[in-house]
């Protein structure tokens, strides 16, 4: 089944169907590009569209936050007058101080006042800037005239008071009554003033928005309470239009209170006082100025709520308008402009301008999207490459560079990729040539083997010592290299069994020296050990086996290059970090053992130095890899098998060391084992 599924792959390969545009990288490009063009036109279209529209609400006198005064003051005549009559002057004051045109109209258009000064007045604009009429108050620009102060919730302005005005004598009477309430509270430690409300009533009013402490003094405070005639009759009359009005409702009658709410809230005693305090109720739809004073603070009103508080609400603002309607200015429309009656141009979104915004925006889009096409095309390009490439590697082709364009990103990716080719190329070129490697090498044994059993069988050959001992010979050089390949595949596979142990430099070399002292007297080579017994000996923690291989393949390898009358040399010294980046710098090559070479501070090296031949400067970075010879010609009696030197840049490797080589031409080489420095030894 994985294998039919691997060949379903393969056949995918260059045959594969292009992506969808929708999938695709170049098209996930486009709609991210389209998605940003689309949301900026949209964004600059709606700032435009609103700052235009805020520019022309401004000059048509839509936006009034700059004229409110004007709209509140031409309120406030209308809330104390009943005609427009006489408005002129107010109008024209308006005018000379916001150096703009104030013109007032009827709801027909009929002209009330104008402040232009033109013979013939400019016509007034086809819209208002608001309508002035006390009974219906514009809540926003009534609280942006008195900033802020102004209840949103009552669209009757608070100083249209009608039949609650006072008269003059009821205005002076109550308010020396409470100038004497005041000096009252003042006697008593608690400052308070005098408040004149817009029906003329005065009432009380405690500094420190704490009336609280009043409820402790003989201070007659509910002396203000009590409505005058005129108050009453307003009221009576105010009731009987609210009344009627729950009436057609099918609701019962209500009572409103002094304060325009309705309810009997219960009485509060007042300590020091003969008899309870009336309290007020919560005020209802009522203006802020109405024309009774306010609830006391000892005032514990019951809260309403429902469907009935809501229509006796709703009546009881009827009754007012309707109760008002007589005493107050009508309605007017109030235009605000220049002084020559221009305004502003506008931005007429006619068909044209209509068209020329769709067409900014599609200008907009078709350059984006074509930045887009252009950016993606050069983006996806190396890429469609790079998957090319690794499609034909995957199904066996040569693998082939890909172009590099740039240093970007995609660029470095190409670059990275080649390198990886490259490098699979060499790796595949190692691969045949170690399987053709050690093919041969098996293949030499066994054919000799083989060869001396059959001249045997034939009777050609005599099995005696002689014959038994040349098999012999032919089996341990098999086994040998068996061996050897065990060793590379546990060290590539890192399962590579190790025993450290502290190790005697000195007596090692010695061990090592004397296994192939044999050798080299057949050889006639010279081998010494130059550690002399009085110099301090290293100190180095390694398995000793795995160590005298690894030295031993050095010195087998330098007896088998020198010729007659030379010489390998055994040496081991301490090292610090400078004398191994000396070492490092002095080398001329090594390939991977070169760069592994690097030491850090206490390490112990070990060095292997013959007077060969030494080996070529282009050959140096390849003598620790496997099945690799100086020589292709020698054969593996005279060069050995070529897996020595990898075994030991295994073995070295995997005591956390490193081996490194340096050689000249003609006079030597020299091979050196840097190993982790162990424990000092222990004294005797």
């Amino acid at each position: 089944m994985g294998r039919a599924r691997g060949q379903g792959a393969r056949a995918e390969g260059p045959g594969r169907a292009r992506l969808p545009l929708r999938r695709s990288l170049l098209g996930r490009l486009l709609a991210v590009s389209a998605l940003v063009a689309a949301c900026s036109v949209a964004a600059t279209a709606w700032i435009a569209v609103q700052t235009t529209s805020g520019a022309i609400k401004q000059e048509q006198g839509q936006n009034l936050t700059a004229d409110a005064r004007i709209y509140d003051t031409l309120l406030e005549y209308a809330a104390r007058n009943p005609t427009w009559d006489g408005v002129g002057a107010t109008v024209r004051e308006l005018a000379r101080e916001s150096g703009r045109r104030v013109a007032l109209t009827t709801q027909s258009r009929q002209p009330l006042a104008d402040s232009a000064t033109a013979a013939t007045a400019p016509a007034l604009p086809p819209q208002a800037s608001a309508v002035v009429d006390p009974l219906s108050v514009d809540t926003v620009l009534a609280a942006r005239g008195t900033d802020g102060q102004r209840t949103a919730a009552d669209r009757i302005d608070p100083r249209a008071v009608g039949p609650f005005r006072l008269s003059t004598a009821d205005s002076t009477a109550l308010r020396r009554t409470a100038d004497a309430e005041v000096a009252c509270l003042n006697r008593a430690g608690i400052a308070s003033d005098v408040v004149v409300g817009a029906s003329g009533r005065p009432r009380v009013q405690i500094v420190g928005n704490d009336p609280e402490r009043a409820l402790g003094t003989r201070c007659d405070l509910a002396a203000l309470d009590t409505p005058t005639r005129s108050e009453q009759k307003a009221l009576d009359a105010l009731t009987a239009l609210a009344d009627a009005c729950l009436k057609r409702q099918g609701r019962e009658g209500v009572r409103l209170n002094n304060d325009l709410s309705w309810g009997d809230p219960a009485a509060v005693e007042v300590p020091g006082e003969a008899g309870p305090l009336s309290p007020r109720p919560v005020p209802g739809p009522a203006p802020r100025d109405a024309p009774v004073t306010e609830a006391e603070p000892s005032a514990v009103p019951r809260e309403r709520t429902g469907e009935n508080d809501r229509a006796i609400a709703s009546c009881v603002g009827t009754a007012r308008s309707e109760q008002l309607s007589s005493y107050v200015a009508s309605p007017a429309l109030l235009f605000i402009g220049d002084e020559g009656g221009a305004t502003l141009p506008g931005f007429d979104l006619s068909p044209a301008n209509t068209a020329k915004i769709a067409g900014a925006a599609a200008l907009v889009l078709a350059l984006t999207v074509g930045a887009s096409v252009f950016a993606g095309t050069r983006l996806v390009r190396p890429l469609l490459a790079l998957t090319g490439a690794a499609q034909r590697m995957r199904d066996g082709e040569q693998p082939a560079s890909v172009p590099v364009s740039g240093d970007d990103e995609v660029g470095r990716l190409a670059a990275a990729f080649n390198d990886m080719s490259a490098h699979r190329a060499r790796l595949e070129e190692q691969r045949k040539a170690m399987v053709s490697d050690v093919a041969h090498e098996l293949r030499t044994p066994l054919s000799n083997i083989r060869g001396w059993l059959e001249a045997a069988q034939d009777g050609l050959a005599d099995p005696d010592p002689a014959f038994v001992s040349s098999l012999l010979e032919e089996a341990v050089q098999l086994q040998h290299i068996i061996d050897d390949l065990q060793d590379l595949a546990a060290a590539d596979a890192g399962v590579l069994q190790l025993h450290p142990e502290p190790v005697g430099i000195r007596e090692l070399l010695s061990q090592v020296a004397a296994a192939h002292q044999a050798r080299a007297e057949n050889a006639g080579v010279a081998l010494t050990v130059a550690v002399a017994a009085t110099d301090p000996e290293p100190a180095l923690r390694a398995d000793p086996v795995r160590l005298r291989q690894a030295v031993g393949n050095l010195v087998s390898n330098a007896v088998r290059h020198t010729p007659e009358g030379g010489r390998v040399t055994l040496s081991a010294y301490a090292s610090d970090a400078s004398d191994a980046s000396d070492a490092s710098d002095a080398s001329d090559g090594g390939g991977e053992g070169d760069a592994e070479g690097k030491a850090c501070d206490g390490t112990v090296v070990i060095e292997v130095q013959d007077t060969g031949s030494g080996i070529p400067a282009e050959d140096l970075p390849h003598v620790f890899d496997r099945f690799w010879r100086a020589e292709k010609s020698r054969s593996r009696r005279t060069g050995g098998s070529g897996l020595g030197l990898a075994i030991v840049r295994k073995l070295v490797e995997a005591h956390g060391g490193a081996v490194e080589a340096t050689s000249t031409e003609g006079e030597g080489s020299t091979f050196a084992l840097r190993l982790p420095a162990g424990p000092e030894p222990s004294g005797p």
